[in-house]
């Protein structure tokens, strides 16, 4: 008698529940309930006679025994989805953050669909690691910060270049003079995806040991391109997402912008780079690095 075989649905279950670290989220992913994804997990130790996860008081964690088979798990799922992929692609999704989002992405979309009137394209707001084939997107724009993933194909976009900004009037209100010693005195604008923004301009600009503390820290670079707009302060930020606001007068670089440590990357999904929709859109940001809004 052959022996009893485990259900696509528990390995399933099983796999996200290890991928994420929780139970409670893998249900959210499979939108099912907690309960049904303990069930499923009991179900496979019971059939194999060992214990897969640990159970800690918020997340979970893989036994040895768990590991291994999560591993081989994650990568049948995802031969699975790329091969479906291949034959019946979704819309064609670009992902990138919020902040680049709104302050060169859309300014600049209309471009786009005017000239690719047929291609629907979806935004998706994200700036961390991503599955490509999993999440269902064709080009994600990053910072070379974030790992990229596994067969990805990666295409330099733009080095990162960096500067201080404020308000056209808030030097000159704070009685300041343009000279990086005298920012010590003003009010310094920072954010908490990118704590070592200051320590690098200022390596970059040759005061590589002064010392400048953040007094207002924002969550996203956007909140702290607004108040250093609205005259709360000066603010260190790439170049690409301010080129428009410096360009209408909205902020000032007294300083200029200067070569960043990092660079700007598109990550192509490489189950559609045959896509001639996605083939335009790569074409079309990389023509639009340099082009105002």
């Amino acid at each position: 008698m052959n022996a009893p075989r485990p259900s696509l649905n528990a390995l399933r279950a099983f796999e996200v529940s290890v991928r994420l670290g929780s139970m409670s989220r893998a249900a959210e992913e499979l939108s099912v309930t907690p309960g049904a994804i303990s069930r499923h997990i009991q179900t496979l130790e019971s059939l194999f006679g060992v214990v897969l996860l640990k159970r800690l008081s918020h997340s979970v964690v893989a036994t040895d025994e768990g590991a291994r088979l999560a591993a081989k798990l994650t990568e049948g799922f995802d031969l699975i989805n790329t091969s479906v992929a291949q034959l019946q692609p979704g819309p064609l999704t670009l992902s990138c953050s919020a902040t680049i989002m709104m302050h060169w992405l859309i300014p600049r979309l209309g471009r786009f669909k005017q000239k690719h009137p047929n291609v629907q394209l979806h935004l998706d707001v994200n700036y961390a690691e991503i599955d490509l084939v999993r999440d269902e997107v064709g080009v994600a724009i990053r910072n070379d910060m974030v790992p990229p993933p596994k067969d990805v194909i990666v295409k330099h976009l733009m080095k990162e270049e960096v500067g201080l900004v404020c308000a056209p009037h808030y030097l000159q209100n704070a009685g300041l003079e343009a000279r990086i010693e005298d920012l010590q005195r003003a009010r310094i604008l920072g954010t908490k995806t990118r704590p070592s923004a200051w320590g690098d301009w200022l390596s970059a600009m040759g005061f590589p040991t002064m010392e400048i503390p953040e007094q207002d820290v924002y969550e996203h670079f956007y909140l702290m391109i607004q108040a250093a707009a609205c005259g709360l302060g000066v603010a260190i930020t790439p170049r690409m997402i301010v080129q428009d606001e410096v360009a209408s007068g909205r902020l000032i670089a007294p300083f200029g912008f200067a070569a960043g440590k990092f660079n700007i990357l598109l990550w192509i999904a490489p189950h559609l780079r045959q896509s001639k929709d996605l083939q335009a859109l790569v074409r079309w940001i990389t023509s639009e690095v340099d082009r105002p809004g």
